[in-house]
């Protein structure tokens, strides 16, 4: 999961560029760049850290052009301590390309020597960002043969990183002296949309917000396995580059990712939210009646609406309970479970009155990793409540997520080989609800009937890719395995049962 987004404009970007970036701050906190093309040179700045923190103003003036594209990187793959593997990355050949992506690529390990041994083309770093630009650059030359390059090119280059990459992907790509070029993986699993100016710019971006908060105007999404070239002049081509291209987006986006305030494929993921709210209720009755239950108080700040959907349903008072330090990041996408553990009680503090006594219904957008969920069941009992229910808006995670979320391995996750109730003694919490799987779906399927359903393998274990599977493991075994050599089932390695 990370933020891109890309700009042609008749103006100077980097402002505008910096500023999207800031939307889509809560999508990646570990590194940011920015790249812009003036002629046909690029100027680029990439550091680890915040946006604001990354780009001060001589950063900013050293990026001029009326073209550009950024990304705030959340790392999946590589080396997360790396400032060699923060985006964006270029290549001098053919005619210099810059490429920011975001997703993960499930074969980048036999792509890699692919690349090496056939393509004779050199990657200097972990990132699977690398070797999709190094992928695409190798497509490029092989559609030109050394000519000039046309628009036709450019989508059979987009048709030859298709039929050779797996995995999710929403890219965005400069192109030196030509435009922006920007394409999404066959199942649209990450998001990517397209908005334009009063003054023309056009935009592409990871979500809806990014163009809102900049005065664009949402035009349409990518569609899954369509390649989009943006001229210099602001002139749009479009192609469906990918056969029998379905959509399935990633279910965790409208879960926990995406901000409430986007639209993705057509769903308001404020909307899906409200809809996961009311079918939780329905599970919530079944286990705990709502007569022993004072309060429901969301966890900030993405299960809200579910809460305040939630008791309005039920019919119970909506409080708020915990005051978030806006200036902590995401816990869930900070990385190391140390660090994670560390900045719950920072990020968190209950208030006191809203618990004193009284029998609280916690909800909160997911339970992964369940230490989070641990450490805020305990405020709550320190600040004295006298029962501490716990209801997650989505369903048990049990299994590793290979698209581009960090849930890399079973053994992070509390539901993975544990029962219901062992996950509720473990949290500590006196009853735990989860959503229904199937009911989450229809919940979020209902604002959008065209979607044709949802990436949700770290829920159910179906890969939409294919080249993942799901054997049942003998003890210690590693049941995910690819296509290629076992590239993924050395990362998503099973701890033995319990």
């Amino acid at each position: 999961m990370c933020g891109i987004v890309g700009v042609v404009s008749t103006n100077p970007v980097n402002q505008l560029i910096y500023d999207a970036l800031l939307l889509l701050q809560h999508r990646g906190q570990d590194a940011a760049g920015i790249v812009t093309q003036q002629e046909r040179k690029f100027f680029m700045h990439k550091a680890k850290g915040m946006v604001k923190d990354v780009f001060r103003t001589r950063n900013m003036r050293a990026l001029p052009g009326t073209i550009g594209l950024g990304q705030v990187r959340y790392p999946t793959a590589g080396n997360a301590a790396s400032e060699e593997e923060a985006q964006p990355f270029y290549v001098n050949a053919p005619f210099g390309i810059v490429m920011a992506h975001n997703g993960n690529l499930t074969n980048a390990r036999r792509l890699r020597r692919e690349l090496f041994d056939t393509d004779h083309r050199h990657t200097n770093t972990e990132s699977d960002s690398e070797v999709l630009l190094n992928v695409l650059a190798h497509e490029l030359a092989r559609a030109t043969s050394g000519a000039p390059l046309r628009t036709v090119d450019i989508f059979t280059a987009v048709r030859a990183v298709h039929q050779r990459i797996k995995g999710s992907y929403a890219v965005v790509a400069l192109i030196a002296g030509y435009g922006l070029l920007a394409f999404r993986d066959p199942y649209g699993i990450r998001p990517l949309c397209l908005g334009k100016g009063a003054d023309g710019t056009v935009m592409l971006a990871s979500e809806s917000v990014a163009l809102e908060g900049t005065l664009h105007q949402l035009d349409s999404d990518v569609a899954p396995g369509e390649a989009v070239f943006v001229h210099l002049d602001g002139r749009i081509e479009r192609e469906q580059c990918a056969p029998n291209s379905m959509l399935y987006p990633c279910v965790f986006e409208y879960v926990y990712l995406a901000r409430p305030d986007s639209i993705m494929d057509g769903i308001s993921v404020y909307q899906a939210r409200l809809n996961m709210g009311e079918t939780l209720a329905k599970r919530v009755v079944s286990t705990v009646p709502p007569s022993q239950i004072d309060a429901i108080i969301p966890i900030p700040e993405s299960s809200r609406p579910s809460a305040m959907q939630l008791a309005q349903r039920l019919g119970i008072p909506y409080r708020e309970g915990f005051v978030k330090n806006r200036y902590v990041g995401r816990t869930f996408i900070m990385p190391g479970q140390a660090t994670r553990k560390k900045s719950v009680r920072q990020k968190l503090n209950a208030i006191t009155s809203e618990f004193q006594g009284k029998s609280v219904l916690l909800v909160d957008d997911s339970i992964v990793r369940g230490t989070t969920s641990k450490e805020i069941v305990q405020m709550a009992r320190d600040a004295g409540a006298a029962k501490v229910y716990l209801a997650s808006a989505a369903p048990p995670v049990r299994y590793p997520n290979v698209y581009g979320i960090d849930m890399p391995t079973c053994e992070e996750l509390i539901a993975h080989n544990r029962t219901e109730e062992e996950v509720r003694q473990w949290i500590g919490c006196d009853a735990l609800i989860y959503q229904d799987l199937d009911a989450m779906r229809n919940a979020i399927a209902q604002i959008n009937p065209t979607v044709a359903g949802f990436e949700a393998s770290c829920f159910d274990a179906q890969y939409i890719t294919g080249d993942i599977s799901d054997d049942p493991p003998k003890q210690g075994a590693k049941p995910m395995s690819a296509d290629d050599d076992g590239e993924v089932s050395s990362r998503l390695s099973l701890p033995n049962a319990g």
